[in-house]
Protein backbone atom coordinates (compact mmCIF):
# COMPACT_ATOMS: atom_id res chain seq x y z
CA UNK A 1 0.00 0.00 0.00
CA UNK A 2 3.25 2.47 0.70
CA UNK A 3 4.29 1.92 -2.81
CA UNK A 4 0.61 2.80 -4.20
CA UNK A 5 0.44 5.71 -2.05
CA UNK A 6 3.85 7.25 -3.34
CA UNK A 7 2.70 6.63 -7.15
CA UNK A 8 -0.84 8.22 -6.65
CA UNK A 9 0.65 10.79 -4.87
CA UNK A 10 3.05 11.66 -7.55
CA UNK A 11 0.65 11.26 -10.23
CA UNK A 12 -0.99 13.70 -8.33
CA UNK A 13 1.23 16.26 -9.24
CA UNK A 14 2.03 15.41 -12.50
CA UNK A 15 -0.76 17.96 -14.46
CA UNK A 16 -0.69 20.71 -11.45
CA UNK A 17 -2.53 23.08 -12.39
CA UNK A 18 -6.00 20.31 -13.30
CA UNK A 19 -5.28 19.74 -9.42
CA UNK A 20 -4.90 22.70 -8.09
CA UNK A 21 -8.28 23.81 -9.41
CA UNK A 22 -10.14 20.34 -8.08
CA UNK A 23 -8.07 20.98 -4.22
CA UNK A 24 -9.02 24.99 -4.44
CA UNK A 25 -12.53 23.73 -5.51
CA UNK A 26 -12.70 21.13 -2.41
CA UNK A 27 -10.71 23.80 -0.26
CA UNK A 28 -13.16 26.39 -0.94
CA UNK A 29 -16.50 24.44 -0.43
CA UNK A 30 -14.89 23.03 3.05
CA UNK A 31 -13.95 26.85 3.81
CA UNK A 32 -17.24 28.15 2.86
CA UNK A 33 -18.93 25.18 5.37
CA UNK A 34 -16.78 25.82 7.96
CA UNK A 35 -17.81 29.65 7.60
CA UNK A 36 -21.43 28.67 7.16
CA UNK A 37 -21.22 26.60 10.55
CA UNK A 38 -18.98 29.13 12.43
CA UNK A 39 -21.86 31.68 11.40
CA UNK A 40 -24.58 29.37 12.55
CA UNK A 41 -22.94 29.22 16.17
CA UNK A 42 -22.53 33.39 16.04
CA UNK A 43 -26.19 33.57 15.36
CA UNK A 44 -27.40 31.10 17.90
CA UNK A 45 -25.83 33.17 20.59
CA UNK A 46 -26.85 36.46 19.59
CA UNK A 47 -30.25 35.31 18.61
CA UNK A 48 -30.83 32.10 20.53
CA UNK A 49 -28.97 32.71 22.85
CA UNK A 50 -30.31 35.80 23.59
CA UNK A 51 -34.09 34.66 23.15
CA UNK A 52 -33.27 31.86 25.75
CA UNK A 53 -31.89 34.52 28.21
CA UNK A 54 -35.32 36.12 27.78
CA UNK A 55 -37.48 33.19 27.95
CA UNK A 56 -36.01 31.29 31.07
CA UNK A 57 -32.50 29.98 30.29
CA UNK A 58 -30.70 27.28 28.91
CA UNK A 59 -32.20 24.40 31.87
CA UNK A 60 -35.21 24.29 33.93
CA UNK A 61 -35.66 22.34 37.17
CA UNK A 62 -39.39 22.10 38.59
CA UNK A 63 -41.34 19.73 40.79
CA UNK A 64 -42.25 16.42 39.77
CA UNK A 65 -45.20 16.40 37.78
CA UNK A 66 -45.02 20.21 36.47
CA UNK A 67 -44.57 18.78 32.84
CA UNK A 68 -48.11 17.17 32.96
CA UNK A 69 -49.55 20.70 33.98
CA UNK A 70 -46.82 22.92 32.07
CA UNK A 71 -49.82 24.93 29.79
CA UNK A 72 -51.82 25.87 33.33
CA UNK A 73 -48.20 26.83 34.82
CA UNK A 74 -48.75 25.54 38.09
CA UNK A 75 -47.50 26.28 41.76
CA UNK A 76 -45.65 23.67 42.41
CA UNK A 77 -43.26 23.98 45.39
CA UNK A 78 -39.63 23.07 44.60
CA UNK A 79 -38.26 21.04 47.33
CA UNK A 80 -34.56 21.66 48.08
CA UNK A 81 -34.40 24.63 45.39
CA UNK A 82 -31.41 26.38 47.34
CA UNK A 83 -29.39 23.14 47.11
CA UNK A 84 -30.62 22.60 43.66
CA UNK A 85 -29.18 26.35 42.99
CA UNK A 86 -25.72 25.27 44.59
CA UNK A 87 -25.34 22.12 43.30
CA UNK A 88 -26.26 24.09 39.24
CA UNK A 89 -23.54 26.81 40.19
CA UNK A 90 -20.83 24.32 41.14
CA UNK A 91 -20.94 22.82 37.73
CA UNK A 92 -18.09 25.17 35.18
CA UNK A 93 -20.66 25.78 32.25
CA UNK A 94 -23.25 27.64 34.36
CA UNK A 95 -22.78 31.23 34.32
CA UNK A 96 -26.14 32.24 36.65
CA UNK A 97 -28.45 29.47 38.73
CA UNK A 98 -31.88 31.39 39.82
CA UNK A 99 -34.56 30.92 41.55
CA UNK A 100 -38.21 31.86 40.03
CA UNK A 101 -41.75 31.55 40.76
CA UNK A 102 -43.75 31.13 36.95
CA UNK A 103 -47.00 31.23 37.28
CA UNK A 104 -50.09 33.06 35.10
CA UNK A 105 -52.42 35.79 35.37
CA UNK A 106 -54.59 38.56 34.47
CA UNK A 107 -53.30 42.45 34.25
CA UNK A 108 -56.69 45.42 34.27
CA UNK A 109 -56.58 48.67 33.13
CA UNK A 110 -59.42 50.83 31.84
CA UNK A 111 -57.92 49.95 28.80
CA UNK A 112 -58.99 45.86 28.88
CA UNK A 113 -58.01 42.82 30.86
CA UNK A 114 -54.47 41.38 29.50
CA UNK A 115 -53.43 38.05 30.05
CA UNK A 116 -49.49 37.61 30.97
CA UNK A 117 -47.06 35.35 32.51
CA UNK A 118 -46.07 36.62 35.81
CA UNK A 119 -42.48 35.72 36.80
CA UNK A 120 -41.23 36.47 40.43
CA UNK A 121 -37.39 36.69 40.32
CA UNK A 122 -34.35 37.53 42.43
CA UNK A 123 -33.25 41.06 40.90
CA UNK A 124 -29.71 41.00 42.26
CA UNK A 125 -28.90 36.85 40.86
CA UNK A 126 -30.91 37.62 37.41
CA UNK A 127 -29.28 41.07 36.23
CA UNK A 128 -25.80 39.69 35.22
CA UNK A 129 -27.86 37.10 32.73
CA UNK A 130 -31.57 38.77 32.10
CA UNK A 131 -32.14 40.39 28.81
CA UNK A 132 -34.84 42.36 29.56
CA UNK A 133 -33.26 43.64 32.72
CA UNK A 134 -30.33 45.39 30.30
CA UNK A 135 -33.07 46.80 27.82
CA UNK A 136 -34.74 49.53 29.99
CA UNK A 137 -36.24 51.80 28.26
CA UNK A 138 -37.85 54.17 30.79
CA UNK A 139 -37.76 53.28 34.64
CA UNK A 140 -35.10 50.93 36.42
CA UNK A 141 -35.10 47.37 36.58
CA UNK A 142 -36.43 46.00 40.26
CA UNK A 143 -34.54 45.79 43.60
CA UNK A 144 -34.66 42.61 45.88
CA UNK A 145 -36.56 44.77 48.60
CA UNK A 146 -39.08 46.30 46.25
CA UNK A 147 -42.74 45.75 46.85
CA UNK A 148 -46.08 46.70 45.10
CA UNK A 149 -44.35 47.05 41.91
CA UNK A 150 -44.00 45.89 38.58
CA UNK A 151 -41.08 45.84 35.89
CA UNK A 152 -43.17 45.42 32.28
CA UNK A 153 -42.01 45.27 28.33
CA UNK A 154 -43.13 47.79 25.84
CA UNK A 155 -45.59 46.08 23.71
CA UNK A 156 -47.47 45.78 27.17
CA UNK A 157 -47.12 49.48 28.48
CA UNK A 158 -48.08 50.57 24.63
CA UNK A 159 -51.86 48.02 24.63
CA UNK A 160 -52.07 49.46 28.21
CA UNK A 161 -51.80 52.59 27.74
CA UNK A 162 -49.22 53.04 30.87
CA UNK A 163 -46.04 54.50 31.89
CA UNK A 164 -43.40 54.64 34.70
CA UNK A 165 -45.80 55.48 38.05
CA UNK A 166 -49.12 54.22 36.31
CA UNK A 167 -50.73 51.57 38.55
CA UNK A 168 -52.86 48.65 37.26
CA UNK A 169 -54.03 45.61 39.11
CA UNK A 170 -52.65 42.03 38.84
CA UNK A 171 -54.51 39.03 39.23
CA UNK A 172 -53.54 35.36 39.95
CA UNK A 173 -54.43 32.20 41.30
CA UNK A 174 -52.53 31.23 44.55
CA UNK A 175 -51.19 27.64 45.78
CA UNK A 176 -54.70 27.02 47.35
CA UNK A 177 -56.63 28.19 44.04
CA UNK A 178 -57.84 31.21 45.63
CA UNK A 179 -57.72 34.12 43.65
CA UNK A 180 -55.22 37.22 44.98
CA UNK A 181 -55.32 40.83 43.55
CA UNK A 182 -53.02 43.63 43.84
CA UNK A 183 -52.76 46.87 42.49
CA UNK A 184 -49.24 47.48 41.09
CA UNK A 185 -46.99 50.38 40.17
CA UNK A 186 -44.73 50.52 37.03
CA UNK A 187 -41.40 50.66 38.17
CA UNK A 188 -39.37 49.89 34.87
CA UNK A 189 -40.35 49.21 31.38
CA UNK A 190 -37.52 47.17 28.61
CA UNK A 191 -37.89 46.81 25.13
CA UNK A 192 -35.99 44.18 23.44
CA UNK A 193 -37.90 44.52 20.27
CA UNK A 194 -40.56 42.15 20.62
CA UNK A 195 -44.02 43.25 21.14
CA UNK A 196 -45.78 40.19 21.36
CA UNK A 197 -43.71 38.70 23.87
CA UNK A 198 -43.10 41.86 25.71
CA UNK A 199 -47.04 42.12 25.79
CA UNK A 200 -47.48 38.58 27.72
CA UNK A 201 -44.58 38.89 30.73
CA UNK A 202 -44.64 40.77 33.68
CA UNK A 203 -41.80 40.55 36.22
CA UNK A 204 -42.15 41.33 40.27
CA UNK A 205 -39.75 40.60 42.88
CA UNK A 206 -39.08 36.76 44.15
CA UNK A 207 -40.12 37.98 47.85
CA UNK A 208 -43.53 39.74 46.63
CA UNK A 209 -44.75 36.62 44.23
CA UNK A 210 -43.83 34.72 47.65
CA UNK A 211 -46.49 36.45 49.28
CA UNK A 212 -48.66 37.10 46.82
CA UNK A 213 -49.45 33.61 46.17
CA UNK A 214 -48.84 31.98 49.40
CA UNK A 215 -45.51 30.17 48.57
CA UNK A 216 -43.58 31.05 52.14
CA UNK A 217 -39.78 31.11 51.10
CA UNK A 218 -40.38 28.70 48.23
CA UNK A 219 -40.36 28.53 44.45
CA UNK A 220 -41.46 27.03 41.41
CA UNK A 221 -38.56 26.88 39.18
CA UNK A 222 -34.99 27.13 38.90
CA UNK A 223 -33.41 28.65 35.63
CA UNK A 224 -29.80 28.08 34.51
CA UNK A 225 -28.06 30.04 32.16
CA UNK A 226 -24.92 28.76 30.77
CA UNK A 227 -21.92 29.88 28.81
CA UNK A 228 -22.71 28.80 26.08
CA UNK A 229 -25.49 26.93 23.53
CA UNK A 230 -24.77 23.13 23.05
CA UNK A 231 -23.94 22.35 26.68
CA UNK A 232 -27.13 21.47 28.46
CA UNK A 233 -26.95 17.91 28.24
CA UNK A 234 -23.59 17.16 30.00
CA UNK A 235 -24.99 19.73 32.86
CA UNK A 236 -28.56 18.08 32.81
CA UNK A 237 -26.54 14.42 33.37
CA UNK A 238 -24.37 16.18 36.17
CA UNK A 239 -27.18 17.26 38.05
CA UNK A 240 -29.55 14.16 37.64
CA UNK A 241 -28.34 12.73 40.94
CA UNK A 242 -29.37 16.09 42.86
CA UNK A 243 -32.82 16.24 41.79
CA UNK A 244 -34.78 13.77 44.10
CA UNK A 245 -37.41 13.07 41.59
CA UNK A 246 -37.66 16.94 40.38
CA UNK A 247 -38.04 17.12 37.31
CA UNK A 248 -35.29 18.80 34.35
CA UNK A 249 -35.60 19.92 31.55
CA UNK A 250 -33.56 22.07 28.46
CA UNK A 251 -34.82 24.73 26.60
CA UNK A 252 -34.96 22.54 23.23
CA UNK A 253 -38.08 20.86 25.30
CA UNK A 254 -39.35 24.13 26.85
CA UNK A 255 -39.21 26.13 23.68
CA UNK A 256 -39.33 23.54 20.64
CA UNK A 257 -40.03 26.63 18.09
CA UNK A 258 -36.52 27.79 18.62
CA UNK A 259 -35.15 24.26 18.28
CA UNK A 260 -37.09 23.54 15.21
CA UNK A 261 -35.90 26.90 13.80
CA UNK A 262 -31.69 25.73 14.91
CA UNK A 263 -32.81 22.25 13.51
CA UNK A 264 -34.04 23.64 10.18
CA UNK A 265 -31.03 25.94 9.66
CA UNK A 266 -28.77 22.89 9.90
CA UNK A 267 -30.59 20.61 7.89
CA UNK A 268 -30.85 23.20 5.13
CA UNK A 269 -27.09 23.73 5.05
CA UNK A 270 -26.34 19.81 5.25
CA UNK A 271 -28.21 19.63 2.08
CA UNK A 272 -26.47 22.63 0.84
CA UNK A 273 -22.82 20.86 1.44
CA UNK A 274 -23.52 17.59 -0.27
CA UNK A 275 -24.87 19.43 -3.42
CA UNK A 276 -21.34 21.49 -3.48
CA UNK A 277 -19.51 18.52 -2.57
CA UNK A 278 -21.05 16.47 -5.52
CA UNK A 279 -19.98 19.17 -8.03
CA UNK A 280 -16.67 19.46 -6.41
CA UNK A 281 -17.24 15.13 -7.22
CA UNK A 282 -18.09 15.95 -11.04
CA UNK A 283 -15.31 17.85 -11.28
CA UNK A 284 -12.64 15.25 -10.06
CA UNK A 285 -14.66 12.30 -11.99
CA UNK A 286 -13.51 14.57 -14.55
CA UNK A 287 -10.60 15.20 -14.09
CA UNK A 288 -9.59 11.48 -13.68
CA UNK A 289 -11.50 10.63 -17.05
CA UNK A 290 -9.25 12.57 -18.58
CA UNK A 291 -5.86 11.43 -17.24
CA UNK A 292 -6.50 8.28 -18.25
CA UNK A 293 -6.71 8.75 -21.52
CA UNK A 294 -3.73 11.12 -21.30
CA UNK A 295 -1.47 7.77 -19.46
CA UNK A 296 -3.25 5.06 -21.72
CA UNK A 297 0.43 4.00 -22.12
CA UNK A 298 1.24 4.24 -18.62
CA UNK A 299 -1.52 2.06 -17.78
CA UNK A 300 -0.56 -0.31 -19.90
CA UNK A 301 3.00 -0.59 -18.94
CA UNK A 302 2.16 -1.08 -15.01
CA UNK A 303 -0.39 -3.40 -16.40
CA UNK A 304 3.13 -5.26 -18.46
CA UNK A 305 4.37 -4.83 -14.77
CA UNK A 306 2.27 -7.15 -13.41
CA UNK A 307 -0.22 -4.79 -11.91
CA UNK A 308 -3.37 -6.35 -11.94
CA UNK A 309 -6.35 -4.56 -13.23
CA UNK A 310 -7.41 -4.54 -9.34
CA UNK A 311 -4.42 -3.04 -8.25
CA UNK A 312 -4.87 -0.41 -11.20
CA UNK A 313 -7.92 0.75 -9.89
CA UNK A 314 -6.78 0.69 -6.29
CA UNK A 315 -4.39 3.31 -8.20
CA UNK A 316 -6.68 5.78 -9.09
CA UNK A 317 -8.98 6.14 -6.19
CA UNK A 318 -6.36 6.78 -3.84
CA UNK A 319 -5.49 9.56 -6.72
CA UNK A 320 -8.91 10.54 -6.00
CA UNK A 321 -9.23 10.14 -1.95
CA UNK A 322 -5.65 12.14 -2.00
CA UNK A 323 -7.35 15.19 -3.85
CA UNK A 324 -9.97 14.88 -0.76
CA UNK A 325 -7.17 14.76 1.88
CA UNK A 326 -5.43 17.41 0.78
CA UNK A 327 -8.75 19.61 -0.12
CA UNK A 328 -10.09 19.14 3.31
CA UNK A 329 -6.69 20.47 5.18
CA UNK A 330 -6.33 23.31 2.90
CA UNK A 331 -10.23 24.10 3.42
CA UNK A 332 -9.89 23.43 7.37
CA UNK A 333 -6.90 25.78 7.65
CA UNK A 334 -8.55 28.32 5.24
CA UNK A 335 -11.59 27.80 7.46
CA UNK A 336 -10.48 28.66 10.62
CA UNK A 337 -8.59 31.71 9.53
CA UNK A 338 -11.64 32.99 8.53
CA UNK A 339 -13.47 32.54 11.40
CA UNK A 340 -10.84 33.56 13.74
CA UNK A 341 -10.66 37.02 11.77
CA UNK A 342 -14.35 37.43 11.96
CA UNK A 343 -14.48 36.00 15.27
CA UNK A 344 -12.68 38.79 16.73
CA UNK A 345 -14.15 41.58 14.26
CA UNK A 346 -17.75 40.74 14.14
CA UNK A 347 -20.34 41.41 11.78
CA UNK A 348 -22.89 44.22 11.89
CA UNK A 349 -26.32 42.93 11.23
CA UNK A 350 -28.15 45.29 12.98
CA UNK A 351 -29.63 46.53 10.28
CA UNK A 352 -31.55 43.50 9.78
CA UNK A 353 -32.93 43.62 12.73
CA UNK A 354 -36.70 44.09 11.88
CA UNK A 355 -36.51 41.19 9.37
CA UNK A 356 -38.13 38.94 11.67
CA UNK A 357 -38.83 39.05 15.49
CA UNK A 358 -36.17 37.16 16.70
CA UNK A 359 -33.85 39.00 14.49
CA UNK A 360 -34.52 42.07 17.03
CA UNK A 361 -32.62 40.19 19.39
CA UNK A 362 -29.51 40.87 17.60
CA UNK A 363 -27.72 43.62 20.01
CA UNK A 364 -24.84 44.65 17.27
CA UNK A 365 -22.51 42.31 15.72
CA UNK A 366 -22.70 38.85 15.66
CA UNK A 367 -19.19 36.89 16.15
CA UNK A 368 -18.84 33.65 14.46
CA UNK A 369 -17.47 30.61 16.39
CA UNK A 370 -14.58 28.77 15.07
CA UNK A 371 -17.13 26.75 12.87
CA UNK A 372 -15.56 23.32 14.57
CA UNK A 373 -18.98 21.39 15.90
CA UNK A 374 -19.61 19.90 13.04
CA UNK A 375 -16.08 19.83 10.99
CA UNK A 376 -15.70 15.50 11.02
CA UNK A 377 -19.10 15.33 9.62
CA UNK A 378 -18.11 17.84 6.97
CA UNK A 379 -14.56 16.44 5.88
CA UNK A 380 -16.03 12.71 5.97
CA UNK A 381 -18.67 13.52 3.65
CA UNK A 382 -15.66 15.60 1.09
CA UNK A 383 -13.96 11.97 1.75
CA UNK A 384 -16.42 9.76 0.69
CA UNK A 385 -17.68 11.96 -2.45
CA UNK A 386 -13.98 12.14 -3.73
CA UNK A 387 -13.49 8.95 -3.56
CA UNK A 388 -16.81 7.83 -4.94
CA UNK A 389 -15.87 10.15 -7.78
CA UNK A 390 -12.98 8.25 -8.71
CA UNK A 391 -14.40 4.67 -8.74
CA UNK A 392 -15.59 5.29 -12.64
CA UNK A 393 -12.82 6.74 -13.83
CA UNK A 394 -10.99 3.75 -11.56
CA UNK A 395 -12.91 1.24 -13.05
CA UNK A 396 -12.15 2.66 -16.80
CA UNK A 397 -8.51 2.40 -15.75
CA UNK A 398 -8.70 -1.21 -14.98
CA UNK A 399 -10.21 -2.24 -18.17
CA UNK A 400 -7.89 -1.36 -20.11
CA UNK A 401 -5.84 -4.37 -21.90
CA UNK A 402 -1.83 -3.72 -21.21
CA UNK A 403 -1.21 -4.84 -24.91
CA UNK A 404 -3.97 -2.40 -26.76
CA UNK A 405 -3.14 0.24 -24.33
CA UNK A 406 0.82 0.00 -24.97
CA UNK A 407 0.17 0.87 -29.02
CA UNK A 408 -2.30 3.75 -28.05
CA UNK A 409 -0.98 7.02 -29.76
Amino acid sequence: MKLYLRLAWRNLWRHRSRTLIVVIAISGTMALMMWYDGMVGGFNEAIYGNAIRVLGGNIQIHAAGYGAAVERLPLLPLLNDQALVEAARAQPQVVAATRRINTGGIATTRKGAFGVTIIGVEPDQELPVSLVAQKVVEGRYLRPDDRDVVFIGQGLATAMDVTVGSRFTLTGRDVHQQMRSRTMTVVGIYDIGMPELEKRTVYITLGEAQDLYGLDGQVTEIAISLKQIGEEAAVMEALRPSLAGAEIVSWQTSFPELEQAVATKGGAMNLFSVIMMVIVGIGILNLLLMAIYERTREIGILGALGLRPAQVSVLFVLEGFLMGVVGVVTGVALGLLINGISGRVGMDFSQFAGITEYMALISGKVYPTWGVDKLPQRALTVLVITTLAALYPAREAARREPAAALHYV
